[in-house]
């Protein structure tokens, strides 16, 4: 059969941007970027991403390219007869299915709260307590959690029954357009506001007072994981765009692209979030607190609330949802060639998996709430943990000492796949840094965030 291909290098580019752009970029990184500085933590950031998060990208994007097939079949075709270098492509296919188990419930929350904006849930709601509420609420009841959650697991799957073309890249290319838009609509509204400007000024303006007072070397540190995690390395998300895109290009010049507009989102999504908390004098904060407490507050307290509000979280259901199919994907497209399913088949029998799979995960703010896992974390976070910690960074680990030493697909291999076609070129020249300090530099992510 043959192997489906992308319609467009656009489609291309848009599905994998969207793979890579997802929640982080909104509920992380502009919190760690005021945290470290602003203009600081932001050089440091592009820094690891040109030197760490795109040669990564490049690899899985080459593996995926040459062997025309998915995480555990790419390894089988590329590596020699007795290796087992395809034991990491089950382990990528685990990563991304226990990564699905959780983001799944995070990505309903967003179109939940799409829908209470839209619907006027927040009309008439008192800032403060009475906001933090609803989130609240909304934990406590796993029915309506569950709902959020199956619609989000169906639909991802029907959208992937349709094949790359029809489904993926046709409903990717609307959602990403609109993200795009919605970005930009909600920063310019952001900027408008009264003391929009010292906000801008917190985020961008470099600070090394701050920077000092946080640590040099943590702010290097979380710049480095930022750089890394963003692009979600390391379990073969990215490697199955590969498989479905032309030799036209470059991996180095397809691979800038996306880091491009990834990075692109990072930064407006800052541009949104710290000239309203600066305007309405809210603390910024990280994680879920700042999506779906603090955020809410300002448009509950701004003139057009709502209808800020419904945009803003139809930009974060964009944002998820666009993650959730490419990962989606590469679940099934693996399982296609591993248990020998037809697509249709993989969706049905996937989309059941998960949609029991996922129930864990969001039964542990409610009915599971005393269960904690992994150093005392809830079942969200333990999930998370394995995934973040251990499987990106051990994976994308995996993935450069294949491609750059003599044991497994080798250099000249890499490297012969990765400059083919138009554009920028990877230097030969490169080979010591990526065989002797990239493993290292990923190696202290890895033992980071096991401490």
């Amino acid at each position: 059969m043959e192997r489906e291909r992308f319609g467009s290098r656009l489609g291309f580019l848009l599905v994998s941007a969207g793979c890579a752009i997802g929640i982080g970029n909104v509920w992380k990184f502009p919190y760690v970027t005021g945290q470290g500085g602003g203009g600081v933590f932001v050089l440091f950031y592009l820094l690891f991403l040109v030197i760490m998060g795109a040669p990564v990208l490049t690899m899985e994007l080459a593996i995926g390219r040459a062997s025309r097939m998915g995480s555990v079949g790419s390894y089988k075709k590329l590596e020699r007869p007795g290796q087992k270098w395809h034991l990491h492509g089950w382990l990528c296919l685990l990563g991304c299915t226990l990564l699905m188990m959780y983001y799944t419930t995070v990505s309903g929350w967003m179109l939940g709260y799409f829908v209470k904006f839209l619907t006027g849930t927040f009309d008439g709601v008192a800032a403060g307590d009475e906001v933090a509420g609803v989130f609240t609420t909304m934990l406590g009841n796993p029915a309506e959690m569950a709902v959020w959650m199956a619609v989000t697991v169906i639909a991802g799957f029907l959208v992937c029954s349709f094949g790359l073309q029809a489904g993926i890249e046709r409903v990717t290319k609307v959602m990403m357009t609109g993200l795009l838009l919605l970005i930009v609509v909600l920063a310019v509204r952001s900027l408008t506001l009264p003391g929009a400007m010292e906000g801008v000024k917190f985020y961008l303006l470099p600070d090394f007072g701050r920077a000092l007072e946080q640590g040099l070397d943590k702010v290097i540190v979380a710049a480095m994981n930022q750089a890394f995690f963003t692009l979600s390395l390391g379990i073969g998300s990215m490697e199955i765009f590969g498989s479905y895109m032309s030799k036209e290009q470059t991996l180095g010049s397809e691979a800038l692209s996306i880091c491009g507009l990834d990075t692109f989102v990072a930064l407006m999504s800052g541009l949104i979030i710290f000239p309203a908390c600066f305007s309405f004098g809210i603390e910024p904060t990280a994680g879920p607190p700042l999506i779906f407490i603090t955020l809410p507050n300002i448009f509950v307290d701004m003139p057009g609330g709502r209808l800020w509000g419904t945009l803003f979280f139809l930009f974060m259901t964009f944002a998820s949802f666009s993650t959730v199919i490419a990962v989606f994907e590469m679940i099934l497209s693996t399982s296609m060639e591993c248990f020998d399913w037809t697509r249709r088949q993989a969706a049905i029998l996937l989309c059941i998996f998960l949609l029991i799979a996922s129930m864990p995960c969001l039964l542990g703010y409610n009915v599971l709430s005393d269960l904690h896992l992994i150093g005392g974390r809830d079942i969200l976070d333990s999930e998370d943990f394995i995934v973040s910690n251990i499987l990106l960074p051990g994976g994308a680990l995996i993935y450069v000492l294949f491609c750059t030493t003599r044991l497994g697909w080798g250099w000249d291999n890499y490297i012969d796949e990765t400059n083919t076609g138009r554009g920028a070129q990877l230097s030969p020249a490169l080979r010591p840094y990526f065989q002797f300090i990239l493993p290292v530099l990923i190696l202290v992510i890895l033992v980071m965030g096991l401490r």
